[in-house]
């Protein structure tokens, strides 16, 4: 008798096959640096055409909410206005020596309820989101303040205080909700959080404490996804630190289901791999933080990852601008480079 899951009707299946079949059209093949300024100019080009069109930018409107002091910095949490009816709510962190403009660094959350949260390192001493910071190291916001720099971790759509901490459908990933409704409406959730995400830096702008010539990005997970992204779109950022993404289409979409509809580029497999979209921030100082142990994008996808960018970053004239950590820890920040890559790349 022929098992269900191995007959040639399973979808399943076909999309293996499928898949197999493709040969992404913008792949990375360069050989050369003007062979990949030319075929990064394609793929950035092919991107921004599959996220869709950005919105009109509504004026920035900042609303101070709430202001802590800590011994090392003041943390405050501000309000602004991305595009009509739409408002992104962020944390602010600011080293209490703040002596002139320093560098800053977008801090993007992960994939989890408590949004921007963590990162900002608040609490609420509530014993399951600190059992969070923990797991995760997940406070890097937080750390990256002590450290000197100027920090904004804001709430993506579908996370946080932009759900206001609940799922309104709990027998779904409210991720893949709203996905679908973007794509209903014209939109893409992606797309969308990514031009959020410039707005943020926008705010960081208008800060006196914040040089505009050393802006970085970091980000864990489905953060490390926005951080690919905004690296990648938005030359206001000079470093970035993607930490626990770097992995292959097949691994996370194709041979197991480790993906929600925050994280999808619509069409991309036609045109590029994710190691392709992350090669292409090359010749931008990128560390890239992958776990041994990672469950959620296993070592060897990321290792595959590795060699694509590592030969990008080659052929662009600047394999010393990639750093590469494989640390021995499992979904989370490991902190063991990325302080001295931002004080390099960033200045202190």
């Amino acid at each position: 008798m022929v098992d269900i899951v191995d007959a040639p009707q399973v979808t399943d299946i076909f999309l293996t096959k499928l898949y197999n079949r493709i040969k992404p059209s913008l792949a990375f093949k360069a050989r050369d640096k003007d062979e990949f300024e030319e075929w990064k100019r394609n793929l950035k080009s092919k991107i921004r055409e599959l996220l869709g069109e950005f919105p009109k930018p509504a004026p920035l409107n900042p609303q101070l909410l709430s202001a802590e002091e800590t011994d090392r910095f003041i943390r405050e949490k501000w309000l602004i206005q991305s595009e009509e009816d739409c408002y992104v709510p962020l944390y602010l962190l600011i080293p209490k020596d703040a002596k002139g403009k320093k560098p800053a660094i977008l801090c993007a959350h992960g994939h989890g309820p408590y949004g921007k949260d963590p990162v900002a390192g608040v609490h609420f001493n509530d014993p399951e989101r600190k059992a969070e910071i923990a797991r995760r190291n997940y406070n890097y916001g937080e750390q990256m303040a002590k450290a000197g720099f100027v920090t904004v971790a804001p709430d993506w759509r579908s996370f946080g205080e932009r759900i206001a901490y609940q799922n309104p459908y709990p027998e779904r990933d409210i991720c893949n909700v709203h996905f679908i409704q973007h794509l209903i409406l014209g939109r893409t959730l992606l797309g969308s959080n990514i031009f959020d995400g410039m707005r943020v830096i926008d705010f960081l702008l208008t800060r006196k404490e914040v040089d505009p010539e050393r802006i970085g990005c970091m980000g864990l997970s489905f953060g490390g996804t926005m951080t690919t992204y905004l690296a990648l779109l938005d030359d206001r950022i000079k470093a970035a630190d993607i930490i626990c993404y770097a992995t292959t289409t097949k691994h996370y979409a194709i041979s197991r289901p480790n993906f929600c509809g925050s994280q999808i580029v619509p069409f991309l497999y036609k045109y590029a791999d994710v190691p392709d979209v992350i090669a292409a921030i090359a010749p931008k100082p990128l560390l890239i933080e992958s776990g041994a142990s990672d469950t959620c994008f296993w070592i060897h996808s990321a290792m595959k990852a590795h060699e694509t960018i590592s030969r990008a970053y080659k052929v662009s004239g600047h394999p010393e601008n990639l750093w590469i950590e494989i640390f021995p820890g499992v979904h989370g920040f490991s902190g063991r480079l990325a302080f001295q890559f931002f004080k390099k790349f960033l200045g202190s």
